[in-house]
């Protein structure tokens, strides 16, 4: 028995040393990435303050090309209208392409909205709580074998092999 308890303690050694081993290389490499990531934030956030200076420049040039023949309070007025719309511009093309509808879903949901009984538009209301009215129903009210809403279930209605609860 001694024997084995030997072993057992030589086991557990090689196990912790390996553990120690596997942590120490993870620790180096992830170092190692981190270093090489903050180098490259480092540009981009250099990258960027030397753009928002360029575009300033550049709206100031705008601003002064327009001063040269308007009041300068109507070129400065100018050049925010246009930042402002390249503003609205870049917002618009930051979003995903998932939630613009294109063109034919555009005209599908503004043609659905005035409908009765239409399926519900694509998007959700603007309130964002849901659709604005309820889903209709697969089968019109009154058709060939449903009962009437609210009423209960004929004898001859009711399927023994489907489930015996509503959805």
């Amino acid at each position: 028995m001694e024997r084995l308890d030997h072993l057992e303690h030589l086991d557990k050694h090689l196990v912790d040393e390996l553990a120690q081993v596997a942590r120490e290389t993870v620790r180096d490499e992830l170092r190692e990435q981190t270093r090489k990531q903050r180098r490259t934030a480092m540009l981009y956030a250099a990258s960027g303050a030397v753009a928002l200076y360029a575009g300033a420049a550049l709206a100031l040039a705008v601003g002064l090309a327009l001063a040269l023949g308007l009041p300068d309070w109507a070129a400065a007025l100018i050049t925010a209208a246009i930042l402002g719309a390249v503003a609205y511009v870049l917002r618009g093309a930051a979003r995903p392409a998932a939630s613009r509808p294109t063109a034919g879903q555009a005209e599908t949901v503004a043609g659905q909205d005035r409908v009765a009984g239409a399926a519900a538009p694509v998007a959700a209301p603007p309130s964002g709580l849901g659709t604005p009215y309820p889903p209709v129903p697969p089968v019109a009210p009154g058709a060939v074998g449903t009962p009437e809403p609210g009423a209960a279930p004929r004898q001859d209605d009711v399927d023994p092999e489907q489930p015996h609860h509503r959805a």
